[in-house]
């Protein structure tokens, strides 16, 4: 099957400076995915009590962005090799699909991603022993996973759970291990509650793109679900994350500050009252608003917990 764009649609000229077609393809949009949970591992260890590890809190943040990037980028290529990323398409713009970069060159670019995250988080594992061995092995595999292979997270119903565990549990989790040298459960509880916004982004992105999944056999939560569940689940993953500043506040140890976190509810609100008025392209703006309530929630636990 020939997945290119039809004669009848003309993509975009690429930019002028190259630079800048790695940079979209990146999909900086997404990237907060990987430092929100980062910042907010780091400051909860921090406000614990744990030393300020700069040099440690900076390779973590630039590991978790490279290992964002590099899934985007094979996610581009895929995409467009199973005919996901056709003229139909109501997403933002893919540059394998509108021929800015040839599909060898965008896999190349994901493993020099990848490789540069392996590259500096060699003091990480020397900091941080197996477990953070294990953790960014399992990381930089997942990466691949979400598209690569036969069958692709992305392309199943648990493409949502391997969100939530890799950009909430595990990288909030690690972050904190990393600062404060132990593993916490409010951690856990802070990482949960940031993959639960994370995997409403996923969910979102494949509610709007329901049909074009279908067309092509993309079996998602989403499909499986259908529009009416999919806006109830992607409301309980966005409100849940609620329920944690009292958590944080009333435990043992006490952190107080969590209840700035609710200052999110109205963002957090807004974007399940929108998905549920609009429908196609029309969600691309709130799919960018669902991203943004994770960094304004993420934002305002860290500086809660911290100070």
């Amino acid at each position: 099957m020939d997945t290119r764009l039809p004669a009848t649609v003309t993509p975009p000229a690429p930019p002028a400076r190259p630079w800048r077609r790695w940079w979209v393809a990146s999909r900086p949009r997404t990237l907060t995915m990987a430092v929100t949970p980062v910042v907010a591992g780091a400051c909860l260890a921090w406000g614990d009590g744990a030393p300020v590890r700069a040099i440690v809190f900076l390779l973590t943040l630039a590991c978790g962005v490279l290992i964002q990037a590099g899934t985007n980028l094979l996610n581009d290529v895929a995409d467009h090799e199973k005919g996901n990323d056709g003229a139909d398409r109501v997403g933002p713009l893919r540059i394998t699909a509108a021929g800015w970069a040839t599909p060898m060159e965008v896999r190349r670019a994901a493993r020099v991603a990848f490789g540069i995250a392996l590259v500096l988080g060699l003091p990480l594992v020397w900091s941080g022993g197996v477990a953070i061995l294990a953790v960014g092995l399992l990381s930089i595999a997942g990466g691949w996973a979400y598209s690569g292979g036969a069958r692709p997270v992305s392309y199943r119903a648990s493409g949502e759970l391997f969100v939530l565990i890799f950009f909430g549990l595990v990288a909030v989790a690690g972050t904190y291990y990393l600062q404060a040298g132990q593993w916490s459960l409010a951690a856990l509880g802070v990482g949960a509650a940031l993959g639960a916004i994370a995997a409403a982004v996923l969910l979102l992105n494949n509610y709007r793109d329901l049909a074009p999944d279908t067309a092509v056999g993309r079996r998602t939560l989403a499909g499986m679900l259908g529009p009416a569940r999919s806006r109830t689940l992607y409301a309980c993953l966005m409100l849940a994350p609620l329920a944690l500043p009292p958590i944080l506040a009333l435990g043992v140890p006490s952190r107080p500050g969590a209840w700035l976190a609710w200052l999110a509810a109205p963002p957090l609100l807004t974007s399940v009252v929108a998905m549920r008025k609009f429908h196609g392209p029309e969600l691309n703006p709130v799919l960018a608003r669902t991203a943004q309530a994770q960094v304004v929630y993420g934002a305002l636990l860290s500086i809660g917990v911290l100070f």
